[in-house]
């Protein structure tokens, strides 16, 4: 998948082992990057669940830490060691007074770095990859012996190991839900590392996935957003053995009773095909929403990234798509500063941003990934050509998002009622295009789609009033 816009860090709460000693244990579980590593984090406490785990929403009242990791970017691996620093004199002060602290790092740094984590990082107990953490309780085990790492690329299916959240915690996670229906990349993008970390393509058979949806759509779910690193690529089989792709695959999703609201992320342009496009047009139920990364705006510069498209490609697929559902918005990904970017590659960028509108988009600087082609080019680009070309980009992707939201003013707009606002009384939910919404209403309304009539538009959201 590709990397999350703004690195965001994300704690979902785990549960505590039941011990025989009458203080419970207490775990606490921090989520850095994308939507996967989010559903990932939850999985993961629905594995130890059911061993009795608890949660905290402190790292200094937990007995056991899990750090779920991301390695899309430099800055975001940093910022795990950094967090790493902080555990261990937390672990120290444990120690000296008694008590143990049990520390996990989880995810794709995890996957990438292995065993230089246990060197770099003392504190550590347990490294487990992406692949792995259906077997927290035993690995969890055998750290009271030695510290462990588990970055192994299992054959058995480790969704299949996994259990369903109880009624409760399902119910408890709101209205809106993830569920990842395919996994890996085979693209292998030059700057990438997911191909190394998540593995190669894997799709989950449909009826996983149906039975997945139907389960949360049980326990108040409105809105699901379908995940994979390639989710277009989605080729799970049917009860027949038959390869399914996604646009059918939105079409069954939507049958389920109580589903209203469908996405997915993240595409790839060249796996962009008209039933997909056509799924937008004839399903009420898939959102007028695409995240579409196209990286950069040069074809010689997609061409040294392996992105396998051109311009003319990913062109052809927005005409597609707005073709068939012509209200459809549009974000994608940006990446300035790769090697061998010129100032005409650059200007390309921008010129493709113009043409296309985005309604949001993520920008970054080239990261170099360790064991990348990339990282082994030739014509790096200096750090501060990078930073002027990445603000460039962002000052002229925040005007047109700021445009797309103040067009929305005076328009009355379907809002899935999320969760309560920040203010007494207000409520917060998501329209049709993703566009964060606030408005006073009662809290009754939550897990409800209700009419908004727009007021405001302010930064990266809007504001308006119930119209019933």
């Amino acid at each position: 998948m590709s990397s999350d816009p703004n690195d965001r860090m994300r704690k979902r709460d785990l549960v505590r082992p039941m011990t025989t000693s009458t203080a419970a244990k207490r775990v606490f579980v921090k989520s850095y990057g994308c939507q996967m590593n989010v559903y990932d984090a939850e999985r993961m406490t629905d594995v130890l669940d059911r061993e009795g785990y608890k949660a905290t929403d402190t790292f200094e009242t937990a007995d056991l830490i899990i750090l779920n990791t991301c390695h899309i970017r430099e800055k975001a691996a940093d910022k795990v060691y950094s967090e790493l620093g902080r555990l261990r004199e937390l672990k120290k002060t444990r120690l000296e007074a008694g008590s143990d602290l049990k520390i996990v790092v989880a995810g794709c740094v995890a996957q990438a770095e292995g065993q230089d984590i246990l060197r770099r990082a003392p504190a550590v107990d347990l490294v487990v990859g992406p692949q792995s953490y259906q077997n927290l309780p035993e690995l969890l085990a055998k750290t009271t012996k030695k510290r462990t790492v588990d970055t192994e690329f299992p054959v058995d299916d480790k969704f299949k190991s996994l259990p369903s959240p109880s009624h409760d915690r399902a119910k408890a996670r709101g209205v809106s839900a993830f569920v990842t229906i395919q996994e890996g990349c085979d693209k292998f993008c030059t700057f990438c590392v997911v191909p190394y970390t998540r593995g190669s393509e894997y799709s989950r058979p449909v009826v996983e996935v149906i039975d997945e949806v139907k389960r949360l759509a049980d326990v108040g779910v409105r809105e699901v957003t379908l995940l994979g690193q390639n989710v277009n690529a989605y080729h799970g089989l049917d009860d027949k053995g038959r390869s399914t792709s996604l646009g059918q695959l939105l079409s069954h999703v939507s049958e389920i009773s109580g589903i209203e609201r469908i996405r997915y992320t993240t595409s790839h342009p060249l796996e962009m095909d008209e039933n997909l496009a056509n799924a937008h047009r004839d399903i009420p139920e898939v959102m007028p929403y695409l995240h579409l990364p196209v990286q950069s705006g040069s074809d010689k510069i997609l061409e040294a990234m392996n992105r396998r498209h051109k311009i003319h490609d990913y062109i052809d697929a927005i005409t597609m798509m707005r073709n068939k559902r012509p209200d459809i918005a549009f974000s994608s990904d940006f990446i300035v500063g790769f090697p061998g970017e010129t100032e005409e590659d650059f200007a390309a960028t921008i010129s493709l941003v113009e043409q296309v509108g985005f309604a949001s988009a993520y920008t970054f600087k080239y990261s170099i990934r360790p064991g990348t082609p990339a990282s082994e080019m030739d014509n790096q680009i200096p750090e501060e050509i990078k930073d002027r070309r990445l603000h460039a980009l962002q000052a002229l992707i925040a005007k047109q998002q700021r445009a797309y939201q103040d067009r929305m003013v005076g328009q009355t707009l379907d809002v899935l009622v999320e969760r309560k606002g920040k203010h007494p009384g207000q409520m917060a939910g998501k329209s049709p295009h993703l566009l964060a919404v606030a408005f006073e209403a009662p809290a009754a309304y939550i897990g409800h789609i209700v009419k908004v009539r727009i007021t405001d538009s302010v930064t990266n959201s809007l504001v308006g009033t119930l119209v019933n």
